[in-house]
């Protein structure tokens, strides 16, 4: 009898725990007052953050066995780390010549992208999506709107993969994005991942120094503060280095329908990762305004990326058979 009164219980108690657990599992999106907080399997990986900066950002963003991949100053006072541009918050999309406005310092001279809505936020079991919209703005005027697409994947806990997907709208106007290395599609990684020390290291900092950025040229940057890779020219770029004593990186995939792809690489060892379809005059030395680049008046322009966060170099995580995989090939 009392074995016939436990097997329902047990039952009950065993539906409970699954559904407990399919509640952790996937892509769990959470709207809060100034973010919105992204959970994979039941674990933060980051969260878009739309209030209480000049730009809108992604912060942090956390890889395999919890490391987090990107600085956490400004958002964050954490010792050890340099409070050397204030700008580079985590990830985000911003450009320094805009109809000659710069979006890309925080200077009181400086435009600001304000988030504007919320248009989707939706997640699921295998994977989640942020689609919001964004206005560019200097003083009252709108120079430039944009939507932003953000769509993360469930994966297995030794990697994370998130696609970025930004359209820039122009109004009655002309836009200009200006030829300038400071820009674009940004990640400031990781302290400990960086290939030079920091002007002031700390005891914790001991193995900063690490730090290797690699193109899909081959092209790369060794450590020893050369930046080899800066400016060139590539379809991807993988930065890698130490965090908790563990080796991980990050690679960023430019799509091959992007405009001027393969993009240029604003990358450099003390931890600024960026493409920047925009800066040949400072990447090739060409005439200011080379890299120019026209939008017509109420016209849209759209750029893809692909982020892949894994263990190991560039060679142990296959980059470039992850980069095959992205573009169909």
């Amino acid at each position: 009898m009392i074995q016939r009164l436990l097997l329902p219980c047990l039952a009950i108690a065993a539906f409970v725990f699954t559904a407990a657990g399919a509640d952790n599992s996937g892509v769990k999106l959470t709207e809060l007052p100034d973010k919105v907080r992204v959970e994979i399997n039941g674990a933060l990986f980051t969260e878009y953050c739309f209030k209480g900066a000049p730009h809108v950002y992604f912060h942090p963003l956390i890889g395999p066995g919890g490391a987090r991949m990107t600085r956490a100053w400004p958002m964050e006072d954490v010792a050890g780390e340099e409070h050397d541009h204030k700008h580079h918050r985590a990830l985000w999309f911003s450009h320094g010549a805009v109809n000659g406005v710069d979006f890309w310092a925080e200077t009181p001279k400086s435009g600001k992208i304000q988030h504007d809505e919320l248009v989707e936020v939706k997640g699921g079991a295998e994977s989640g999506v942020i689609r919001s919209t964004a206005k560019w703005v200097l003083n009252d005027e709108v120079v430039l709107r944009s939507e932003n697409t953000f769509r993360v994947y469930a994966r297995p806990a030794n990697e994370r993969l998130f696609d970025f997907e930004i359209t820039l709208k122009s109004g009655d106007k002309e836009v200009v994005f200006g030829d300038t290395k400071e820009g674009t599609m940004a990640v400031r990684v990781n302290e400990s991942m960086r290939g030079v020390l920091p002007k002031k290291p700390s005891e914790k900092a001991a193995s900063v120094g690490q730090g290797q950025i690699v193109l899909s040229t081959g092209d790369r940057s060794s450590g020893k503060g050369d930046d080899k890779a800066w400016g060139k020219r590539a379809a991807w770029c993988d930065y890698s280095g130490p965090v908790d004593g563990k080796t991980v990186g990050l690679a960023m995939f430019d799509h091959p329908g992007n405009p001027r792809h393969p993009t240029w690489w604003h990358v450099r060892e003390y931890g600024l990762f960026a493409a920047n379809p925009f800066g040949q005059h400072d990447f090739e030395k060409k005439p200011a305004g080379t890299g120019n680049l026209v939008l017509a008046p109420k016209s849209s322009l759209t750029f893809k990326y692909r982020f892949y966060i894994h263990e190991g170099d560039d060679k142990a995580a296959k980059v470039a058979e992850r980069y095959a995989e992205y573009v169909g090939k």
